[in-house]
């Protein structure tokens, strides 16, 4: 028998046993169902003043955030601005409504030269941080400074911002005479006349971010900075008075909790208090909102669902001693096995790919409906998405039946295939530590989860990147490779044990 009419022959087995058709089905509809359910509720679109949830755009088209205090004078054309950041001291959150004494990772005193005071708009950065020494930033996605491992510049460190044209050089110094060059960034379109000066800022911090605790665990809250410079000095065409502006001030009860947020002047300088953060707006803890992923929560049903069929299109045959009748057909034991695997992916694949469209076409929509803010993707992230799902779906139904056909027995390969495929991604998204979630989706079938992440991680922003957020450590086709690895590994174990054993 041919592979064409082995594969014929495995394809009507599938579409003519009416439980795995209504099952596959069932599992389209569990993924659309819970996809399309109005099962959150925001503070946006129609259940809210809308204000809160505008996308902040940054110059290259990004989402990102804007706050922090600014100390600042206008420069016409090429200058210089020189200070010395003499400490950088902070509050984070502790049980509300207290604070505690410290310095988020992220938190940023330094030099910065921006277009205008608009949120949103083009800037460069030269900054010590909390913990990551001095960088430079610019454009709120771009992050340069010292390799992993580099010694933390120590305070005070001296900081010094160049323009020439649409050049902005950043550098550092530790006594104000030998200087090292921290990057250089190029900013089209840079007006003529810019704002420029001191500026501090301190980002969402939570604990989550230094510490393997159970995600139920995760607190935290916005956190303050407050960075004393002296030394400022300044060369070129520049204003004659300072002035001060809180960038993206903020509100609420926030605001209440963190104190004065402002600047005041000190010896040879000025002390600045700030809150926010210059970067790229995120979901999750460090920031607000959901991304397209999490409208797909449904996979995870539909999952347990394709496993089972998966395995039990096999271990049925072996139960029942059909197999017998189909391995006298076609003898090329291998051939059949191939044939089952094919069948149940294409078939899977298709109706995920359907259940997937469907969700992100107009769950996006159920979501805003209800006051949810979602975090925008591109139209080729949409369709990875999309395409991600099915193949996700798909390559686990394989998996199982690979499983089916190494194990035989219905019972012990549905449990094995359930605790292979699906438990791991259950335990990563509800009880386990960030650190041995990290471990688990890098090395079981569920790493291919990372296909529907629709988010970047940030280096430069410490947020709880936890899967329930919809991030994974892998990238979308590392994940995608390492269930690929499963399957051939799996299917090849079968295919040999089905030559060696008899029917």
């Amino acid at each position: 028998m041919s592979f064409l009419r082995t594969l014929r022959a495995e394809w009507t087995k599938l579409r003519t046993v009416r439980g795995w058709v209504v099952g596959l089905l069932a599992g389209a509809a569990v993924i659309i169902g819970l996809g399309l359910a109005p099962s959150r509720q925001g503070s946006c679109g129609q259940h809210g003043p809308g204000s809160e949830c505008t996308a902040l755009r940054g110059p290259e088209g990004q989402e990102v955030t804007d706050s922090f205090t600014f100390v600042h004078r206008a420069l016409t054309g090429d200058g210089t601005v020189t200070a010395r950041v003499a400490d950088l001291t902070g509050q984070l959150p502790d049980d509300p409504p207290n604070n505690r004494e410290g310095v988020a990772p992220w938190a940023k005193a330094g030099l910065i030269l921006k277009d205008g005071t608009r949120q949103g708009s083009a800037y460069a950065a030269v900054m010590l941080t909390g913990e990551h020494g001095v960088r430079m930033q610019y454009d709120y996605v771009h992050d340069e400074g010292r390799p992993a491992g580099a010694p933390v510049a120590r305070r005070p460190v001296w900081l010094r911002l160049s323009r020439a044209g649409d050049t902005v050089k950043a550098e550092q110094s530790g006594d104000g005479a030998s200087w090292t060059t921290v990057g250089t960034a190029r900013l089209p379109g840079l007006p003529a006349t810019v704002e420029a000066g001191l500026f501090v800022t301190s980002p969402q911090y939570s604990t989550q971010v230094n510490q393997a605790v159970v995600l139920s665990g995760i607190q935290g809250g916005p956190s303050l900075a407050i960075g004393t410079f002296d030394h400022l000095a300044t060369a070129g065409a520049w204003s004659q008075q300072w002035q001060g502006t809180v960038v993206g001030a903020p509100s609420g009860p926030a605001a209440g909790r963190l104190g004065e947020i402002g600047f005041e002047p000190a010896a040879d300088g000025f002390a600045l208090t700030g809150t926010g953060d210059i970067a790229p707006a995120v979901s999750g803890a460090a920031g607000g909102g959901v991304t397209i992923s999490q409208t797909l929560a449904g996979t995870f049903v539909g999952l347990i669902v394709v496993v089972v069929i998966g395995a039990m299109f096999v271990t049925a045959e072996f139960r029942r001693g059909l197999i017998r009748t189909t391995l006298a057909a076609s003898p090329r034991r291998a051939r059949v096995l191939a044939a089952k695997a094919l069948v149940v992916g294409a078939a899977t694949f298709a109706v995920g790919l359907v259940a997937a469209a469907v969700v992100v076409a107009f769950g996006v929509g159920v979501l805003q409906d209800n006051g949810v803010y979602v975090h925008p993707a591109s139209t080729a992230t949409e369709l990875r998405i999309v395409g991600g799902t099915a193949a996700l779906l798909a390559g686990c139904a394989v998996l199982a039946v690979g499983l089916g056909a190494l194990l035989r027995r219905g019972v012990t390969a549905v449990t094995v295939s359930i605790v292979v495929i699906v438990l791991p991604y259950l335990l990563s998204v509800t009880v386990l530590p960030l650190r041995a979630s990290d471990w688990v989706l890098r090395f079981t079938p569920a790493a291919a989860f990372a296909l529907q992440q629709s988010e970047p991680r940030w280096p430069q922003i410490d947020n709880v990147y936890s899967p329930s957020d919809g991030y994974f450590p892998l990238g979308a086709w590392s994940g995608l490779a390492v269930l690929a690895v499963w399957v051939a590994a799996v299917l090849g174990g079968a295919a040999y044990a089905l030559r060696r054993r008899d029917a």
